[in-house]
């Protein structure tokens, strides 16, 4: 974190100095964090309200860790009562995000800083581990830790940068209209990239036309300078070219899109390979083919892929560099087709750390593709925040399951009854589809039922928390080693 002054963050911020701040006028602070146990010396504490605790509550401990300044929204004590150092504003998140603007303006004052924003319904958080994995090898690169994408998590990222910092990635996630706007305002993004959209969070929404307004306000915040990244895979972030004044730059998976407005991305022969990873010929605006195979599982990963690799592009890297980092790097964030292969010949797919109804298909699609000549489990938990549409996708995604062969479906939770019922209706029979009321009967199920071979996908919102059912899967450490020799 670039360093401020407790006499600036106030002036940033509109707040007033405490007592003891009054008493330090040079009190300079060189780090930030909401989480009191990961204060450190010479750090700023902000006193978030949470909705489990409150950070005013625990500013004592971030003292004591070696915070040396809080952000508070009223006076904060130590354990004996007395004053600490604190800057007083009317509401701590705001402040996060007006002393992270100035973070970013001061960075572009002293650096040759780009700030690229990433958004979309699905492929964020792969996509700007893509990134990493290109940029980072040009010069220093700052991107978020895990799924930082929202009001607290993007200026938490931005104080992670320090002068001399080239790239700066932005992820931006929302619930709701105007979320993105306010995000973008903050860091000014060069570079703005939209995946897709599609129907997580709906009912937050309102409807996925709301979701698509949401996602362009990426698009509409560039300025003439800057360059808009278009999915031209997605009709609705196709038809953004419309809402920015930037430069616009596509990608696409089809040899027959030509636009007359910018350059194009294409990946030609997309396939995956036995183990299901992505495979396509990069061709570039320049015309030059590059071969990329991804250690990524999926076929839907070429999107994010392709967005990363356009960013890239947009910044000036060479197009052998670009494959070359496609070529070995993964995802980096936790619970993205996580795969793990067990000693008794089980694997495991974990993808639970979100879900909305086109992750959930595309995931679906992998699991059968993989699970050709092996029996297929998809563990599935409830997609959260869809609205009105809940029981519609999520009956729909049942007969998919059946749709595409999967050997077994196991649905977790009350929310899932309309995705066992759906595969009932489409025809499955026996102990083929299956509804258990929580995690813990799930996972006494797993426990019996699965044999060497199986390949077993966990998959759901974060709040359904198989995530965490996946992890205890994959990793028994009483798991059976197959007998050696041929298998029948």
């Amino acid at each position: 974190m670039i360093e401020f002054s407790a006499a600036d963050i106030a002036e940033i911020t509109s707040g007033s100095l405490s007592p003891s701040a009054r008493a330090e006028a040079s009190l300079r602070v060189s780090s930030a964090t909401t989480d009191s146990r990961e204060s450190r010396a010479g750090g700023l504490f902000f006193a978030k309200r949470g909705e489990v605790s409150d950070g005013h509550l625990h500013a004592a401990q971030a003292f004591a860790n070696g915070a040396v300044l809080a952000v508070a929204e009223h006076a904060v004590l130590d354990d004996a009562g007395a004053d600490l150092p604190a800057v007083i504003v009317a509401d701590t998140v705001l402040a996060m995000g007006a002393l992270a603007a100035e973070a970013v303006r001061r960075l572009r004052e002293h650096s040759a800083l780009t700030v690229i924003g990433i958004t979309g319904s699905a492929g964020k958080t792969t996509t700007k581990d893509l990134l990493y994995g290109i940029l980072a090898a040009e010069g220093t690169t700052v991107a978020p830790t895990g799924s930082f994408n929202g009001e607290v998590g993007v200026p938490l990222t931005i104080f992670s940068a320090e002068y001399g910092t080239r790239y700066l990635i932005i992820e931006m996630g929302a619930t709701r209209r105007g979320n993105i706007d306010y995000l973008a305002r903050m860091v000014r993004p060069d570079v703005g990239v939209v995946l897709c959209v599609g129907s997580a969070h709906a009912g937050e929404f309102g409807g996925i036309e709301n979701i698509a307004v949401a996602k362009g306000e990426l698009l509409e915040a560039l300025d003439a300078a800057g360059t808009a990244i278009i999915n031209a895979d997605d009709e609705r972030v196709l038809a953004m070219r419309e809402r920015t004044a930037a430069r616009r730059m596509y990608f696409t998976s089809s040899t027959d899109f030509r636009p007359a407005d910018g350059p194009v991305l294409t990946a030609v022969h997309g396939t995956t390979t036995t183990a299901g990873h992505p495979t396509f010929e990069l061709k570039l605006p320049d015309g030059s083919m590059h071969a990329v195979t991804s250690p990524l599982i999926g076929l839907h990963q070429i999107d994010n892929l392709l967005a990363a690799a356009a960013v890239a592009w947009a910044v000036g890297v060479p197009g052998e560099r670009i494959a070359r980092a496609l070529n070995t790097t993964g995802a980096a964030s936790r619970w993205r087709m996580e795969r793990t292969e067990r000693p008794d010949g089980v694997t495991v797919i974990n993808d639970a750390y979100n879900a909305n109804p086109e992750s959930m298909r595309a995931a679906l699609r992998t699991l059968a593709e993989l699970g050709r000549d092996r029996r297929t489990w998809a563990v599935l938990g409830e997609m959260l925040e869809l609205g009105e549409r809940s029981i519609e996708e999520h009956d729909l995604l049942g007969r998919v399951a059946v749709r595409l062969n999967i050997s077994r479906l196991l649905a977790i939770g009350s929310g899932t009854r309309a995705l066992y019922n759906g595969a009932v209706l489409e025809g499955s029979w026996g102990e083929e589809a299956q509804h258990v009321p929580d995690v813990e009967t799930a996972e006494r199920l797993l426990e019996q039922e699965l044999r060497p071979g199986d390949l077993v996908l966990f998959k759901s919102s974060n709040g359904a928390g198989l995530r965490f059912l996946g992890d205890r899967i994959a990793l028994r450490t009483d798991a059976i080693a197959p007998p050696e020799g041929p298998q029948s």
